[in-house]
């Protein structure tokens, strides 16, 4: 399965927030933490083929 980046940013309680709203409608999501421990970013991954219902949700959840 690939996987697309959808949402990328340095506070994982948005990252939970956005992940448990995608999960909610049910796409699966997982999210990945990179950088180095001062400087981590997370980002929410879902399969290419919900990347257009994934960016609804997120429309409605972070705007």
């Amino acid at each position: 399965m690939m996987w697309a980046v959808i949402y990328m940013g340095h506070n994982k309680l948005d990252a939970d927030k956005i992940q448990k709203a995608l999960e909610q409608e049910g796409l699966l999501v997982k999210i990945r933490k990179i950088g180095r421990e001062d400087n981590k970013v997370y980002e929410l991954l879902v399969p290419k083929e919900e990347v257009e219902d994934a960016h609804e949700v997120l429309s409605e959840t972070v705007y």
